[in-house]
């Protein structure tokens, strides 16, 4: 069990905690001051801290695992994410109060574009406490439960990773669906400069009987988790890698591929 389900979650997975879901918890004046200053900083503020981390990572490593030690802790604190596969996507769809499409942020920062509408906002009334998002009244669209998992299923069908995202720990802020792009996986999986979040509570395996070997979950994978043996022409999925989307499952053509908990390997 993670630090976060242990912390938050009353004995079970945090993100399936209502509490952390709760109105109470917005109406937290820190924090929904938090949320607009978080807002103008992320996109000012978080290329040239990239820069500075690449640097100190490359030119001072001692200081650097000092940094990143911090910071993550910070992070976990203000703004902190978990891989969730759809199914579980779908119930947090259920759980809130509200369901509100947005443009991405992370993709304005990395690629530009203001209108890539890949957010979905939880139990958050934006034009209420979100006073510095110039790009909200192009992108605001409240979904109803039904259509917020239509939207869900397509994305995961466009292969984007699902995942929540605090501001201000444990108050869940949105389910983000992410892709190469985004900056936590450019900070996180990519250029291994901070953990920004946890992967899921699942892991995905292989039945080797029923693979092929025609490499199509490889391809779908955005973690590099899944390998391909030339000696037995079949896939397999290093669970050490696995972030638990369960996206692979999706262009399998043999349903080889299942989605474990992890509490179901006491080694994983």
């Amino acid at each position: 069990m993670c630090e976060f389900c242990t912390k938050h979650g009353e004995g079970k997975k945090w993100y399936e905690v209502m509490d952390n879901y709760s109105a109470e918890l917005l109406s937290d004046k820190s924090r929904q001051k938090y949320i607009n200053k978080f807002l103008k900083s992320i996109r000012t503020n978080t290329q040239p801290n990239i820069k500075r981390l690449k640097w100190t990572k490359e030119r001072l490593p001692f200081a650097y695992k000092f940094i990143r030690k911090v910071a993550t802790a910070s992070m976990k604190n203000n703004h902190y994410g978990q891989v969730v596969p759809l199914e579980d996507a779908e119930k947090i769809v259920d759980m809130v109060q509200s369901i509100t499409r947005i443009s991405c942020v992370c993709r304005n920062v990395t690629t530009g574009k203001d209108n890539a509408r890949y957010c979905l906002l939880l139990g958050i009334d934006p034009t209420g406490c979100i006073t510095d998002w110039p790009e909200l009244e192009a992108s605001l669209e409240t979904l109803t439960r039904d259509k917020a998992k239509k939207l869900l299923r397509e994305f995961d069908q466009q292969g984007l990773v699902h995942s929540i995202w605090t501001l201000k720990t444990p108050f869940i802020a949105s389910i983000c669906n992410c892709d190469q792009n985004c900056l936590a996986y450019k900070i996180q999986i990519d250029s291994d400069l901070l953990n920004l979040m946890f992967k899921g509570e699942y892991f995905a395996e292989i039945d080797p009987f029923l693979c092929v070997g025609c490499r199509s979950c490889q391809k779908e994978c955005q973690f590099d988790a899944i390998e391909f043996s030339a000696a037995n022409k079949k896939c397999y999925i290093n669970p050490l890698k696995c972030y638990g989307c369960g996206l692979c499952r999706n262009p399998c053509k043999k349903d080889a591929i299942t989605l474990l908990e992890k509490k179901a390997d006491p080694a994983i």
